[in-house]
């Protein structure tokens, strides 16, 4: 089978959100205007900030590219991926730091309400950023709004290996998914990752391999389809980043390995 992913020893740039996760179980139907108990975990997300980490995890090189918040919580993010390994560039901006809040049905399935905070502020690329850079990872996000929509554009014209993760239904319809398309195909990915739902939506990309997440039922591509690992799941919650992660770093193989491990246990970190 042809591969496309960048191997080892490849410093992979991602570029897009980090912020906060907060992932939350509920016992039960939400008790309108009372308590609801729950399991709650908080930690540092974000599609970018996951898959920068679990590459670095994972004994890859990354180099995380995003627009930084100057509140608190912005402090958080930077040292908790600083510790887990991740180089990280962008500008701190005036603002909030973006957080996102995962119901998790037990592995099964989330639903995402998301605040993206100061993400899509990024408005420029500085060429150290991408010093020594041979692949760029993009999730879509970081093409569906703007300015980071041109600086995802500007720094995919000057690195020789690109990725793109599909990232949201909701964000390509809500975007316009011809207008997506359009875009893709001129940001000329080698990979694409997608879910089954996301993959439909946007249609095959000439050139690129379509690398198709099916869940509990493992990947599919091209070539064909291989089973997911084994796992007793517990939060679904960046199980698809760990799982592009692994691929870049080592391949399909590695990839479904990270994503039992990231489906096994609360949030989005390794």
């Amino acid at each position: 089978m042809a591969t496309s992913w960048p191997g080892p020893g490849t410093t992979i740039c991602v570029l897009g959100d980090a912020h906060l996760d907060v992932v939350v179980q509920l016992a039960g139907p939400v008790a309108t205007e009372t308590d609801t108990p729950a399991h709650t975990d908080v930690g540092v997300g974000g599609q970018a900030a996951n898959v920068a980490a679990w590459i670095a995890g994972l004994g890859g090189q990354a180099r995380l590219i995003a627009a930084w918040g100057s509140d608190p919580a912005a402090r958080l993010v930077t040292d908790e991926l600083t510790r887990r390994g991740v180089q990280l560039a962008g500008p701190a901006l005036d603002g909030r730091t973006g957080v996102v809040v995962s119901l998790s049905d037990r592995g099964r399935s989330r639903s995402m309400l998301t605040d993206r905070g100061v993400g899509p502020q990024l408005a420029a690329v500085e060429d150290g950023w991408l010093a020594g850079c041979g692949w760029l990872h993009l999730p879509a996000y970081s093409l569906v709004a703007e300015p980071v929509q041109g600086v995802a554009l500007a720094a995919a014209a000057r690195v020789p290996g690109r990725s793109l993760d599909l990232s949201s239904t909701a964000a390509v319809r809500d975007f316009g998914v011809e207008r997506f398309r359009a875009l893709v195909a001129g940001l000329r990915p080698d990979v694409i990752f997608g879910t089954e739902a996301e993959t439909e939506l946007v249609g095959p990309i000439a050139g690129a391999e379509a690398v198709v997440k099916l869940g509990p039922r493992g990947v599919r591509t091209a070539a064909g389809t291989w089973p997911a690992w084994p796992a007793e799941p517990v939060d679904s919650t960046g199980a698809g980043d760990a799982f592009a992660a692994g691929y870049l770093v080592g391949g399909i193989e590695l990839g479904l390995e990270a994503a039992a491990r990231a489906v096994s246990k609360m949030g989005a970190m390794p």
